[in-house]
């Protein structure tokens, strides 16, 4: 029997009741049929999240940096080992609780349309064909190649989603048709084309009028219709009780119910769904409805395994967390995600020349930087700080120098600002690390900045750390300036003053051996910019506005600080194109290094085609064809 008939067979041996309790993601157990409870919310960002320790790789939009799908679905086929082996000792208990399971809710492939969107740094960037190609790797690195589903990978936020975070359960998105297809949707039916991603979860806010989770045109009418997909669809979290409670699309929560179920929205992440029972009494919902929607959710979770004896990926031992190879595996990801944005020749750093650095600023040893959000816990990482002592055999000066945001905090007793420019007088090397943090820039209740829920007002530094800056640049010391964020901050102060500059997402557990790694040359730096970095706020259109116009590198018309897919290299690398789809890349110099080429078509606006990640020897010269 195919997995569809098993889980056809099962459902039907179930009451009405019984099967629209399997519709909620803390699904119960039927004892009498063998069905153990079954918790479906879980998260796998960029590693195995809140299930204790992990191997905690770059952020989402760091690896989108690296521009390396191999390298990604090396990552998430880790990330899956992670998975399953907790998964094998958690059902040992008898059932699986939130964040024990098989079915992942990433990964997030939203279009970073706004530096200002507090969760951009989930997404793979700005561009809809980067994020879909990091996504395919993704999915099926998560996913596996066996009879089995190895995880079930969930797409999400469906769709037209990135802010205002602080209105996302009422905010209506008007878009575009042209929009709607070239952007937002682009990545979707990408991933759906080239790697069958198990599930989508619908995103809280309207399109055009209609609640994502109960929208006929984008549930009905595409997703199922025009791009063919055939898996489940879950809500985001509390998304169906925002119909009635913030959108206003319906009166009651029986009436929201039948919306999303009746529209394709088959599992609900929250409790809305306890009211399916008088959604059914009332005539709103049909039992052939409830039961198609059921046996979708048994089919996934025989196509995992669940119920059987022979899934291949139940010896994956425990060991397998945080393993040294993952490790490894997860410091050439770091690597390949930090991206040389400036270098007047200060890069890589001569050890003979410096016999004290001063690493000051905020960003500087600081954990959270490391993880982002949506994280697991790294039980051994090392902070830039850290990493840069490691690898320096001279002094090391270190001061925070300032509160991240706070002009007016020392954080502790004394003054840490007068610490910050002590340690720049009394170095040879001035090595900054500012920017922003998790606290600054993500999730509706996850930032500090609570009257934006997330999403930043600016992108311009934190003022504190402006004083601070322009107080150690007086000194007239070599710096180079490190800018740790998820997202664009305006560095054009720092692209003209400093002789260094560069862009470390919030890279993972490996973050500071990573940047010790290029500073000193271990490593060619050849990352590139998933995004767009602006000059000021007055680049950037409404934040309320979902026409691409004057967004990202494809239709901006202002000229930016650093373009998308910038990147330098230690390599003297430089591109011959022979047509429109072959390339001869030379290496005449400096050092050997991993390269992204970036395949572009400029005509009427400037659109990635593809690129490939190649790796080339001082010398070298690599044929690259599309």
């Amino acid at each position: 029997m195919t997995f569809y008939e098993r889980a056809r067979e099962l459902v039907s041996k179930m009451t009405i009741e019984e099967k629209m309790a399997q519709m909620r993601y803390d699904a119960p157990a039927i004892e009498r049929l063998g069905v153990p409870a079954y918790n479906w919310w879980n998260e796998c960002l960029h590693g195995v999240a809140r299930q204790g320790c992990a191997t905690v790789f770059p952020q989402a939009i760091g690896m989108a940096a690296s521009f390396n799908t191999e390298l990604m679905g090396k990552v998430a086929n880790a990330i899956s080992d992670e998975a399953r082996a907790k998964y094998n000792e958690f059902k040992k208990f008898g059932s699986t609780e939130q964040y024990q399971g098989l079915t992942y809710w990433s990964p997030n492939i939203n279009i970073f349309r706004d530096p200002r969107w507090g969760r951009g740094h989930e997404t793979y960037g700005e561009d809809p064909l980067l994020t879909g190609k990091m996504g395919v790797a993704f999915i099926k690195g998560l996913q596996g190649e066996g009879k089995y589903r190895k995880l079930d990978a969930t797409i999400k936020h469906y769709a037209v989603h990135s802010g205002p975070e602080y209105e996302r359960h009422g905010f209506d998105a008007v878009v575009s048709k042209k929009d709607l297809y070239e952007t937002y949707l682009a990545a979707f039916k990408y991933c759906i084309d080239n790697a069958k991603p198990s599930a989508v979860m619908g995103a809280y806010n309207r399109v055009n009028g209609e609640v994502c989770c109960g929208s006929k045109t984008l549930l009905g009418d595409i997703l199922f219709g025009e791009f063919g997909f055939d898996g489940y669809v879950v809500s985001d979290c509390g998304a169906i009780r925002d119909f009635h409670t913030g959108h206003k699309v319906t009166s009651t929560e029986p009436e929201s119910v039948a919306l999303a179920v009746n529209n394709g929205c088959h599992l609900n992440c929250g409790d809305a769904y306890l009211s399916l029972y008088e959604a059914y009494e009332m005539d709103l919902i049909d039992e052939e409805t409830i039961t198609a929607a059921v046996t979708k959710l048994f089919e996934a979770r025989f196509r995992l395994g669940m119920f059987d004896s022979d899934c291949e990926y139940d010896k994956i031992p425990y060991d397998v967390v945080e393993c040294d190879e993952h490790r490894a595996l997860n410091l050439k990801m770091a690597e390949e995600s930090i991206v040389l944005l400036k270098n007047n020749g200060i890069l890589p750093l001569d050890r003979s020349k410096y016999k004290t650095i001063a690493v000051v600023g905020p960003n500087s040893d600081r954990y959270s930087t490391l993880i982002g959000n949506y994280n697991g816990n790294p039980s051994r990482y090392t902070t830039p700080l850290r990493g840069i002592q490691e690898e320096f055999s001279g002094k090391v000066l270190y001061a925070c120098g300032c509160h991240p945001t706070d002009i007016g905090s020392t954080m502790w007793s004394g003054n840490p600002f007068r610490e910050g420019v002590i340690a720049a007088q009394k170095a040879d090397l001035v090595i900054m690390c500012m920017g922003l943090n998790p606290g600054i820039e993500g999730e509706e209740g996850d930032a500090y900045n609570g009257d934006v829920a997330g999403d930043k007002k600016t992108i311009s530094l934190p003022e504190s750390q402006i004083v601070l800056y322009n107080e150690i640049m007086k000194l007239g010391k070599p710096v180079v300036f490190v800018n740790i964020s998820g997202s664009c901050v305006a560095l054009g102060e720092q692209d003209k003053d400093c002789d260094a500059v560069i862009q470390c997402f919030y890279g993972g557990a490996e973050c500071g051996r990573a940047l010790a790694n290029i500073l000193f040359g271990k490593t060619s730096p050849s990352g590139r910019l998933p995004v767009t970095f602006y000059r000021s706020d007055e680049d950037l259109p409404d934040f309320r506005d979902y026409s691409m116009e004057n967004r990202t590198y494809k239709f901006f018309k202002g000229e930016p600080v650093y373009k998308f897919g910038h990147g330098l290299t230690y390599g003297d690398v430089s591109e011959s194109w022979l047509d429109e789809r072959t390339v001869v890349v030379s290496n005449r110099g400096g050092a050997d290094t991993d390269y992204s080429v970036l395949r572009f078509r400029y005509e009427p606006n400037p659109e990635l085609l593809d690129f490939k990640k190649i790796f080339i020897k001082v010398g070298e010269s690599v044929t690259v064809r599309f």
